[in-house]
């Protein structure tokens, strides 16, 4: 039996703000770049498992500076998405990928129906069922999600700089581009860089959508993210933002902006 079927010691996912009073409930699927040491680095190169391939960078500390300016629950994948990407469902090829933009992962390359179950039961199974959980616990949810994106995708520059993405649900989307121009001067679009037909919006269905919840998912462009005073600036905006947004919609359940 491959040493990557068993891997139970790693806490796949983590939760901050477990007593939070805020309905919106924060997700961040690809916070972190770690890869279990039974995966021997998936044979990536240092800078690949580093890149944007493993991870969102910035991602999950605009999201924990969300979670204390709302006051909301964050659930949190803590295991690299090329391990198994927690916002794609099992069936998915990219769920495990081989291949990121132009970045080969030779550890995914003909993987076992054993050693994806072993994946899927030991990562992103956790991670929804703690989410679910959440979700399940908190009256009239609404569910934020946190990514980033590159400024430069395949040789092609994206004056993007804040992505607004929906599945069939956009009462939280269109709230938010009416209420944008309130809040921020950036470039911001509704399902960019990626949409729906790009396979993006799985936890927003499986968790928001099926139940009705108000939901939306945030793409930050990651070079206005990486410092922590850009990270805490652009939280700042966006807590205030979600906030008003959902006033707007005249559905909010307990939200409020703290300083």
């Amino acid at each position: 039996m491959s040493q990557n079927i068993i891997d139970l010691s790693e806490n796949c996912v983590s939760v901050d703000n477990a007593a939070g009073s805020s309905s919106v409930i924060l997700v961040c699927e690809h916070a972190s770049h770690h890869i279990p040491d039974v995966f021997d680095g998936l044979g990536l190169l240092d800078t690949d498992r580093q890149s944007h391939a493993a991870w969102d960078p910035g991602a999950f500390p605009v999201a924990q500076e969300l979670s204390q300016r709302l006051d909301a629950t964050l659930v949190s994948s803590r295991v690299s998405r090329l391990v198994y990407d927690c916002n794609r469902p099992p069936s998915a090829a990219d769920a495990m990928p081989t291949l990121s933009e132009v970045i080969e992962v030779p550890g995914n390359r003909n993987l076992s129906a054993d050693e994806r179950a072993a994946r899927i039961e030991n990562y992103y199974q956790p991670f929804f069922n703690k989410l679910q959980g959440v979700v399940q616990a908190t009256s009239d949810p609404i569910i934020v999600t946190v990514h980033s994106f590159t400024p430069v995708y395949h040789g092609d520059l994206r004056s993007v700089e804040v992505g607004i993405l929906h599945d069939s649900d956009t009462r939280l989307t269109d709230a938010m581009m009416q209420t944008a121009k309130a809040h921020t001067s950036a470039n911001v679009q509704i399902n960019q860089p990626y949409g729906p037909e790009h396979g993006v919006t799985h936890t927003l269905k499986e968790h928001a959508v099926k139940f009705g919840h108000m939901n939306v998912m945030l793409e930050i462009r990651n070079d206005l993210i990486e410092t922590p005073e850009q990270q805490r600036d652009i939280a700042a905006v966006l807590s205030g933002w979600i906030v008003d947004a959902i006033a707007h919609t005249g559905m909010g359940g307990d939200v409020e902006c703290q300083a």
